[in-house]
């Protein structure tokens, strides 16, 4: 836009693009990184002179290439190298090689598209709201059968227990969430992410934030689409590894688990000792198929609220996510 301005920014208050830092960590992202970076450098005049680092895990696809030839494009995007592999140590390798001399560092992850503007609009909420976060909704969206239904779950109560940056609506002061924004200053001050962790980076890093006396916004006004796993066998594997880094926040900060999610753990549990005691009693029975039958009223209704037949795929999925999670969850609590 002529004047600079995000496009559907509400502040008056804007971030300078010589504060700003944006930090995009990937492995193997060919299929994504080039539509994610395109859809990061539209919409606002500054972004020409934002620093965009693509922090590499060590990827063995084309990914390095499709970066550099965007970096032709734009002499703003650069790479480096995250001997960490992991999202929470390239961010901080990012933080820690840019960060001087800037006060914002914008997180954006390979699988998301972004609305223009994105990473301005996020850089001027957190300026102007004074906070040491910035979290934004996800709206999930998916291409194949599986995926969309995958989609259409997530973000309702069942998929992810009404977590507000799962499709929220509302702005405001929370404990947690999508991570988008963060003050250098606090960031570097509590020490980045805990790079051990390869799930719940994000939460852990939230809990020192508010221990730190930090503030957390979330910007309902600014949102991002989201592409879930597009595989049983993947969804699986992702669930159970956020069960695992759930359950290791908890342990480190000694916090207790929220009712959402206990409710996967007690429903694993009184399924399997359902099974146990079915022999002897019968009735016991009535718990699992209660649950099965949860799980097939999601996938009529958004056949229904759809129109649309992958929507049957809906009860799989919530009931992938459940189960998963419950058993990486119960792992981690086992391993102690």
């Amino acid at each position: 836009m002529a004047d600079g301005a995000s496009p559907s920014s509400s502040y008056t208050i804007q971030a300078a693009a010589t504060e700003i830092v944006v930090a995009i960590p990937t492995l193997n992202e060919a299929a994504h990184i080039e539509t994610c970076l395109r859809s990061l450098l539209t919409g606002d005049a500054r972004l020409t002179s934002i620093q965009f680092v693509v922090a590499d895990g060590g990827s063995t696809d084309a990914t390095r290439d499709i970066v550099e030839q965007v970096a032709r494009q734009f002499p703003n995007v650069t790479w480096i190298d995250n001997p960490g592999r992991l999202q929470s140590a390239a961010v901080n390798r990012v933080a820690a090689q840019f960060g001087e001399g800037r006060s914002i560092l914008v997180r954006c992850d390979a699988h998301s598209i972004y609305p223009p503007g994105y990473v301005t609009q996020v850089a001027d909420a957190l300026k102007a709201r004074g906070v040491a976060s910035l979290v934004v909704p996800m709206d999930a969206v998916g291409e194949g059968c599986f995926q969309k239904a995958n989609a259409w779950i997530v973000d309702t109560p069942l998929g992810s227990g009404g977590s507000a940056h799962r499709g929220g609506t509302a702005s405001g002061f929370v404990d947690h969430g999508h991570h988008a924004g963060f003050e250098i200053a606090m960031f570097q001050a509590i020490g980045g992410y805990d790079e051990t962790f390869s799930h719940n980076e994000d939460a852990e890093y939230d809990a020192r934030v508010v221990a730190a006396g930090g503030r957390i916004f979330l910007d309902a006004d600014i949102r991002i689409a989201y592409l879930p796993r597009p595989t049983v066998r993947s969804l699986a594997k992702q669930y159970f590894n956020y069960g695992k880094g759930r359950a290791r926040t908890l342990r480190k900060h000694n916090q207790r688990p929220r009712l959402r999610q206990l409710f996967p753990v007690v429903n694993l549990l009184g399924i399997g000792g359902a099974g146990l005691l079915s022999p002897l009693f019968w009735p016991a029975l009535l718990f699992p198929l209660a649950y099965l039958g949860g799980l097939g009223a999601a996938s009529v209704w958004m056949i229904l609220r759809h129109r649309s037949l992958c929507g049957a795929w809906a009860g799989v999925a919530a009931g992938t996510m459940h189960m998963a999670w419950a058993v990486g969850f119960l792992r981690q609590q086992l391993q102690r």
